[in-house]
């Protein structure tokens, strides 16, 4: 669930075809109830990342504008195959839905998983997919963003060297960077993102399903 999705009741409801062409429904009632969430991280980052001068504002906006397009790419069919693995073997440092402050002030919500890895560990992919992105961005660092089809799509932040490129089929488990502190980042670590169909959700909860 989004985290801008209001408590509430609501109803889930798929429409599809079997083989043989005859429409096939499901229905189910859905119960959303408020998470549970740290309120405030206070961190500290350089200035650049709180209050950028008009040139990091126009690379802030470039760099929006270069995801936004990459996030259109994804494709309809599915390259992913049985379960999600983790990308590294290592304890969590952050969590999803954790409100940040960064230099005094509430920035952002963090929407992604960290993991405490020191710089130079090896990052492999969640899942079987294709890059869509792979550069440094602003914020994020050296970034690689793998398309899994369905709309699925996972984020790794904040590496210190890429080891894949725009284009690549990756299969899960193969390594596609090196963890760092590039970006908005207050040490070593990796962040992971998990986004559905234009939403970000909770990494942990794609690592815990069996598929």
């Amino acid at each position: 669930i989004a985290l801008k999705t209001a408590p509430g009741h609501y109803t889930l409801h798929l429409n599809g075809l079997t083989k043989a062409g005859h429409p096939i429904e499901f229905r189910r009632d859905i119960h959303v109830s408020r998470g549970d969430y740290k309120v405030v991280v206070a961190l500290s980052v350089p200035k650049k990342f709180t209050d950028p001068d008009p040139k990091q504002v126009d690379q802030i906006n470039h760099d929006k504008s270069l995801k936004d397009e990459a996030f259109k790419k994804t494709t309809p069919g599915q390259e992913w195959a049985g379960a999600f693995k983790a990308p590294v073997d290592a304890s969590y440092s952050d969590v999803f839905g954790t409100q940040r402050k960064f230099n005094g002030a509430v920035l952002s919500i963090h929407q992604g998983l960290d993991y405490r890895v020191p710089t130079g560990t090896p990052v492999s992919a969640v899942n079987a997919g294709t890059v869509l992105l792979a550069q440094p961005l602003f914020f994020e660092g050296n970034c690689v963003v793998i398309d899994h089809g369905q709309g699925l799509l996972t984020l790794y932040l904040h590496l210190s060297r890429l080891l894949v490129k725009e284009g690549d089929r990756i299969e899960r488990g193969q390594e596609i960077g090196v963890s760092g502190a590039t970006g908005r980042a207050t040490g070593a670590h990796l962040h992971l993102a998990v986004r559905w169909r234009g939403e970000y959700l909770d990494p942990a909860t794609l690592l815990t399903l069996r598929l």
